[in-house]
């Protein structure tokens, strides 16, 4: 079967090709992409190239399809996975494969490493990896998106699970956030950010009894607590405040937050030093603060208090990704009713990856949704409207989001499957 792909060759090296897959054998599934999310990670990724340490060395005799957060149809079963799934199934997959079989080893993931398998394309091979390490993942809800989704809520949700806090006069670490603690996300209405509230505010197993999220765009968090309200969050018993720290005395109002206690689970999600140190000066007493964002510089550092080290019982801890456990609770809550559609404002086709992938740093918004089975350039939902006027398509788009409050949904994705032109 042949498929249309993003190929990586080096760094700044990505190319739309068409090329004729391989037959499956016994171990492998033959699976249809109809969606994948374009991640900062596959912009370090295409700007390394195989510096990447995920990339093989021979990238440029062997080029990987990019893209790892992605969802579709089974086409094909090899007979040694016909007992655990069926064409027709859809599915998710985590990318973190953990298995030192891979191409670069444990750190092999889809998306980085592999010839035949990445988000954007249009068919795609899942390796044996993949099912031996339980890394293929049904999906069981409506539509695709969310599935594809999983992966950034995955992220988040093994973050929260990564903190942890002491127990006075023993060794024993009690992991997660702290029930009934204090929380601050700060940058924290980025897409990963707001992937991080909606879990917050959502699960049912702990909750903190403040979250406190920063940023210094206004638009920005007016946007986000249009999404996650203050009202949302407070039927779970959570007290949820926005704050702009570009005001003077940021730092002490969020200290008066806590009325002087500080934050149990601080999340910093932006690779800024001033960011790092503000997270470290507003711990509350055996307080953890994750590094969530990964930064693209190898030297990159802040200062660290180690005074409240000793004192204070201050650590910090950093995740770059879920497991699969984390993978499967996203899809739990997905199923339950939770709706990434706020991570998602722009909209584009296959022939969109290379440009989107490569400025993708310089591209404003939350998560560009890629549909990789039609041709469509890059488009904001807040642009729907506008070409609109002379587009028919782009009206009834408009149409259905604005009745969902402005966001994405299984509706606009099954208008645009059904309406919009198929990739040439």
């Amino acid at each position: 079967m042949k498929t249309k792909a993003i190929r990586l060759y080096g760094k700044n090296d990505l190319r739309l090709e068409e090329f004729e897959l391989p037959g499956i054998t016994e171990n492998e599934i033959l699976a249809k992409v109809i969606c994948d999310s374009i991640c900062m990670s596959s912009y370090k990724a295409a700007h390394q190239g195989p510096d990447h340490k995920r990339i093989p060395d021979n990238v440029a005799e062997n080029p990987i399809i990019i893209g790892h957060e992605f969802a579709g149809e089974l086409i094909e079963i090899g007979a040694k996975w016909q007992h655990q799934f069926k064409a027709g199934d859809k599915f998710s997959i985590q990318p973190a494969l953990n298995y030192e079989k891979g191409p670069v080893g444990m750190l092999s993931a889809p998306g980085y490493s592999y010839q035949y398998i990445g988000g954007d394309a249009t068919y795609v091979i899942i390796p044996k990896e993949v099912m031996e390490q339980n890394c293929l993942l049904s999906y069981k809800g409506e539509g695709y998106y969310p599935a594809s989704l999983s992966e950034p809520l995955s992220c988040v949700i093994g973050a929260m699970h990564a903190n942890y806090h002491t127990t006075p006069g023993s060794y024993i670490h009690k992991m997660d956030v702290k029930p009934g603690g204090n929380m601050a996300i700060l940058a924290g209405v980025g897409p990963m950010g707001l992937a991080a509230i909606n879990y917050a505010i959502s699960r049912k197993d702990i909750q903190p009894k403040l979250i406190v999220v920063t940023d210094i765009d206004q638009s920005r968090l007016d946007r986000a607590a249009s999404l996650y309200t203050i009202e949302k969050a407070a039927k779970n018993n959570i007290k949820l405040i926005y704050v702009n720290t570009a005001v003077s005395d940021s730092e002490q109002s969020l200290m008066d937050l806590t009325n002087g206690d500080g934050y149990d689970d601080v999340f910093v999600f932006a690779p800024l030093p001033a960011v790092v140190e503000q997270a470290d000066r507003i711990l509350a007493v055996d307080g953890c603060l994750n590094f969530f964002a990964g930064p693209s510089n190898p030297d990159f550092s802040a200062k660290f208090n180690f005074y409240g080290v000793h004192y204070k019982s201050s650590h910090v801890v950093g995740t770059s990704g879920g497991n699969n456990e984390d993978m499967v609770e996203a899809l739990h809550y997905m199923s339950e009713g939770l709706d990434p559609a706020g991570l998602v404002t722009h909209i584009g086709g296959l022939n969109a990856v290379i440009d989107t992938t490569m400025n993708l740093a310089n591209i404003s918004g939350g998560k560009k949704l890629i549909y990789t089975h039609i041709q469509m350039p890059l488009t904001a939902i807040a642009e729907f409207e506008e070409k609109g006027i002379d587009n028919p398509f782009f009206a009834e788009l408009d149409n259905i989001c604005k009745a969902n409050n402005g966001l994405w949904n299984i509706k606009a994705e099954i208008f645009l499957l059904s309406n919009y032109r198929t990739i040439q």
